[in-house]
């Protein structure tokens, strides 16, 4: 091929390719986002927490965030707890940049409210008042012992359900634990704590208490030195 016709063949394919990369005639340029300026719900959540909490906030191998129950337990203080920093006793890191994460204050601002928005229900206690969120006294594992043979050892009990096993409770806090037994888990059948086993909810002490003993099949030596009958002191949940 002579020179004249290559030059002319490339120049014609230069000119292709940068009219191909222009927008088209009538719409202006979108400027590229940094990613600390991303504040979409969908996108935050699909590069952030869809991988953990599923990718509509259920079916995932975490606490499904979609579950209506959860969204109204938890405060929005707790959320942007939990996000920025990590859940201690789980596997949910710290995502704020001020903790060594990649997401600004107002990314995680945006998470909250785009949860909020997609997955809160009105009245989903129909007028029940669930027990508290966080552990506000110390439980009796002792009598937790029993609540969870009378409540939950009907299903649990069989493998792979076995929620007493150390493999399990060494990748789930109290906590986590605590809002799984009072919102529930809908999206894998597991009741809240209106409906665990028998007619009547528990109780706040019951709940407590239920918590307590799965804590003492975690840290046995710790359970050990604990007294038969504690108190009603203060003793902030995990």
């Amino acid at each position: 091929m002579r020179p004249a016709l290559l030059f002319a063949c490339f120049a014609a394919g230069l000119t292709a390719t940068i009219a191909a990369c222009r927008p088209a005639p009538g719409h202006p340029p979108q400027p590229m986002l940094n990613p600390d300026q991303i504040t979409d719900f969908t996108t935050l959540y699909n590069q952030n927490c869809a991988g953990c909490h599923g990718a509509s906030g259920e079916n995932g191998p975490a606490l499904d965030l979609a579950n209506p129950e959860y969204q109204a337990l938890v405060d929005d203080a707790s959320l942007r707890r939990w996000i920025s920093s990590g859940m201690p006793g789980t596997q949910m890191p710290a995502f704020a940049q001020s903790a060594g994460g990649m997401l600004t204050d107002a990314q995680i601002d945006a998470l909250i409210a785009g949860m909020r928005r997609a997955w809160s229900r009105p009245n989903i206690f129909a007028g029940a008042a669930p027990p508290p969120y966080a552990q506000n006294q110390a439980g009796s594992a002792q009598h937790g012992e029993q609540i969870y043979q009378a409540r939950c050892a009907g299903c649990h009990a069989p493998s792979p359900q076995q929620i007493t096993s150390p493999e399990y409770l060494a990748l789930v806090g109290d906590q986590a634990l605590r809002t799984i037994v009072i919102a529930g888990r809908p999206d894998i059948g597991q009741p809240d704590w209106r409906h665990l086993g028998q007619s009547a909810p528990l109780s706040a002490q019951e709940v407590d208490d239920l918590i307590a003993y799965l804590d003492s099949l975690r840290n046995p030596a710790a359970a050990a030195a604990r007294p038969s009958n504690p108190s009603k002191s203060s003793a902030p949940g995990r």
